[in-house]
Order: structure tokens, then C-alpha cells, then sequence
């Protein structure tokens, strides 16, 4: 009698080779062969947690949850170190109206990663089917908190984290009337004025509002506010800018009617430097400037051209850096163009905008708060926090614009700030667009 040798073992990377092989079969809807080659693994590796995890697996999906609980058993005691094998033994034992020892699958997988994000919607649908949806909803903001910025969630899970994002949707609103139950009569104490400070934390706790913060490209300052648009009435000088939007649009249409040759793209970027988001409009006009100081450079015959523009520029508090500053320019946005969402070069100095021409949809926001475009309104922002702003009209769009320093920077930080950047430009022997 000739007896037959047994296969030789199974390293892990043929076994998980095989795996692979035996769910892409199983993709290309070629079940039996599938089936086949997860048979003959079983045979070749019978105790290996991947090859039970599999078999389980299979089970659930002929609906056979008791033998694919007892599959995943046996891989949770083979690896006990794996999160995904815990939370597919949970799942079967939910099937099956375990719900004790499904809970406690789900922590096992939690205590060995924390942030497993399968897990952590288990945990919260179990809250859920418990009767505790405010605790659902805060695990459900776990789970979703730990999924990549932009990524799709797998297939197995992408109807459950549909699920998660409408509870917590509707736990937020939920969450935002117990506060104004409780906030209105203190509001109403303090003369129910509007508090924007609070008003906005509390959005942001309730899931109305991102948070954004500074993220300048060149330099940060530290423990500066971080605050999106200043308050109008912290700039009195304004007044006198808003007083001469007449004169100063006046002189910005004698420029587009008789110096369109001064105009020039905003965005120009050297061949071989990445423009990311700046692609459609590297070297386009469709958003152009026309500039009266550029990084720190007087344009002699644009300010001849608008004298009253100029004159207005000289009595606000302007950034002054040696080939930095002070930038000030006419900005023509043409018809239907987007400025998309970037950030500045430091914090340590703001941007005002004076709208001069302003067609119907036109819009700009800074971090959460997006503002109407009204002619002659400035304002002052923060331009190192995420900002964008589009002309969905069929005209063109136009603003003046100047930077100014930060108000919250003493004089000896200013100079220090203005010297810092001045070494930094001469140490590397940067041009002017090398801050930008």
C-alpha cells in the first residue's frame, strides 16, 4: 500500500497569497472556484486565524452565523492581537442575539486598537439598539472622527456610516435646543445682545462650524487671536476709505478703460514651482491685479494714475518690510471665477478689502463665516486662515486691497517681526514672490 504525504505547511505569505486569490475569484463572480481554493487552504493551514477569519466570513454570507461564530472564535484565540478578527466575531454574535458577548468582542478589538473604526460603529449601533442614542451618536463622532479626510469607507460598512453621520446630525440639533433651552434666559439676562464669540464655539461644539485656524506659508507669530474678520469699529480709520469708494472706483474704471496693459495675472508661478490648487489660474487674467505698491515696490505710474487711491493708502496703518511691504492692488475677478480656498504668508499682518464693483453672486469666506460682497463695506481679515471667494456673475468683480500690520503686535515686535523677515529675505537671497 503507498500512503500519500501529507502537503507540505503553508507559509503566512503563500497562505495570504492564496487568500487574495480566492477573493478575487470570488469578485469575478467565479464562486465555485473560490470556494475551491479556500477548501483546499483549510486543508493545507486548518488552524491559521486568516484562514478561519475567512471561512467565517463565508458562513456569514450563506447566513450560517453559528458556525461562522465558532470559526471566529477559534481565530480570535489563534490572534488575539488582530481588531478586525474581534469585530467580525461581533458581528456574527449579533446575529445571533448575543448581545453580551458581542459587547464584549467589541471591546476586546477596541482594547487592541482603540481607533478601529468598524469597532467603534459596533459600539455605537449596540448603544443604539440598547436605547442610549446620545451615547450612540457621541461614539458614532468617534468612529467617523477616525475615517482619512476625503476617503470612502469600504462597501462592508458604508451604509452604517451613512447611518452614523445622520445620528449625529441629529443628535447635534438635538444637543444645539437643550443649550438655547438653557442659554436663552442668560442671554436675555445680559440684554440679549449677540455674543459672536460664544455663538460660534457653540457651533462648533453642535457640528454647525469648523474650526480653522493660522496656517500661514512663510511665518507664524504665537499666542496671536485667531480671528476670521476683525471687528469694523477696531479700525476707525476706515471710515475715511469707505468715504472715498466714489473716488477711488472712479479711478479704477479710467484704468480698465485706459491702462488694461497695467493689468496683470495675480498668480504667476515659475515653471517648475507646484501651483496645486492655483492651476486654472497660473498666469490667467481671468484674476488680475493692478498694482500700486508691490511687495514694498511704489509703481510710479500707476499711482500718478490714481492719486486719490494713493493718497487714501498713505493714512492707514500699512505694513512696511524692506521688498515685502506694503502690496496694494486693484483685484479684477472676471465672470464666473473661483479664487480657490489658500492661505497667506503670516499672521503678522492682515488684509483689508474694499469692495468697488460688486455684480450680483459674488461672495468670500474666511474659516467658517462667509460674507455678502457689498460696494464701499471694507473689512479686515486674517488671510492665514482657509479663505476663498468666487464671481459667479456674468461680470467682472473688483475689490481694492492692502495689507495693514496685525494690531495685536507691539511696536518692538513689529520691528523685530519686520527685521526677521528682512534677514530671511537677504540670507536666501529670495525675490519677492518667495514669500508667496
Amino acid at each position: 500500500m503507498v500512503s500519500t504525504p501529507n502537503p507540505a505547511p503553508l507559509d503566512d505569505g503563500a497562505i495570504h497569497g492564496a487568500l487574495q486569490a480566492s477573493r478575487a475569484a470570488m469578485a469575478a463572480g467565479r464562486t465555485a472556484e473560490a470556494e475551491q481554493l479556500l477548501v483546499r487552504l483549510a486543508q493545507q493551514a486548518p488552524g491559521h486565524p486568516a484562514v478561519l477569519n475567512e471561512l467565517g466570513v463565508l458562513m456569514m454570507s450563506r447566513g450560517a452565523a453559528t458556525q461562522a461564530a465558532a470559526l471566529f472564535t477559534r481565530a480570535t484565540q489563534a490572534d488575539s492581537k488582530t481588531a478586525s478578527l474581534w469585530s467580525n466575531l461581533a458581528n456574527s454574535l449579533r446575529v445571533l442575539g448575543r448581545r453580551q458577548e458581542e459587547r464584549e468582542a467589541i471591546e476586546r478589538a477596541l482594547t487592541v486598537e482603540p481607533r478601529h473604526v468598524t469597532s467603534l460603529l459596533q459600539k455605537a449601533s449596540l448603544f443604539e439598539d440598547l436605547g442610549d442614542p446620545r451615547n450612540a451618536a457621541r461614539i458614532y463622532q468617534q468612529a467617523l472622527s477616525n475615517m482619512p479626510a476625503g476617503s470612502s469607507p469600504p462597501p462592508a460598512i458604508r451604509e452604517l456610516v451613512e447611518h452614523a453621520k445622520a445620528a449625529v446630525a441629529a443628535d447635534h440639533s438635538a444637543l444645539g435646543a437643550a443649550l438655547e433651552e438653557r442659554l436663552s434666559e442668560i442671554r436675555a439676562r445680559h440684554g440679549g445682545r449677540t455674543q459672536r464669540r460664544v455663538d460660534q464655539c457653540l457651533e462648533m461644539l453642535t457640528g454647525r462650524r469648523t474650526a480653522y485656524f493660522p496656517r500661514p506659508t512663510f511665518l507664524y507669530f504665537p499666542e496671536m487671536p485667531a480671528i476670521e474678520f476683525f471687528e469694523r469699529g477696531d479700525f476707525p480709520w476706515l471710515d475715511a476709505i469707505e468715504a472715498a469708494t466714489d473716488e477711488i472706483r472712479a479711478e479704477l474704471t479710467d484704468v480698465m478703460i485706459a491702462d488694461r496693459a497695467g493689468l496683470q495675472p495675480y498668480i504667476d508661478y515659475a515653471d517648475g514651482l507646484p501651483v496645486d490648487q492655483w492651476k486654472e489660474l497660473n498666469r490667467s487674467r481671468r484674476w488680475s491685479a493692478y498694482f500700486l505698491w508691490n511687495q514694498g515696490a511704489p509703481q510710479p505710474s500707476h499711482i500718478a494714475r490714481c492719486p486719490r487711491t494713493a493718497a487714501a493708502l498713505e493714512r492707514t496703518p500699512r505694513c512696511d518690510v524692506a521688498e515685502r511691504a506694503p502690496t496694494a492692488f486693484f483685484s479684477i475677478l472676471d465672470a464666473a471665477t473661483t479664487i480657490p480656498a489658500h492661505t497667506g504668508v503670516t499672521n503678522t499682518r492682515l488684509t483689508v478689502h474694499l469692495p468697488l464693483i460688486v455684480p450680483p453672486d459674488c461672495g468670500f469666506r474666511v474659516g467658517g463665516t462667509t460674507r455678502e460682497v457689498v460696494a464701499g463695506k471694507a473689512w479686515v481679515f486674517d488671510d492665514t486662515i482657509d479663505h476663498e471667494a468666487w464671481n459667479k456673475s456674468d461680470m467682472p468683480r473688483a475689490i481694492l486691497i492692502f495689507d495693514i500690520w496685525n494690531p495685536f503686535l507691539s511696536e518692538a515686535e513689529r520691528d523685530l517681526v519686520r527685521a526677521a523677515t528682512e534677514v530671511v529675505g537677504t540670507y536666501y537671497q529670495l525675490p519677492a514672490e518667495g514669500f508667496t
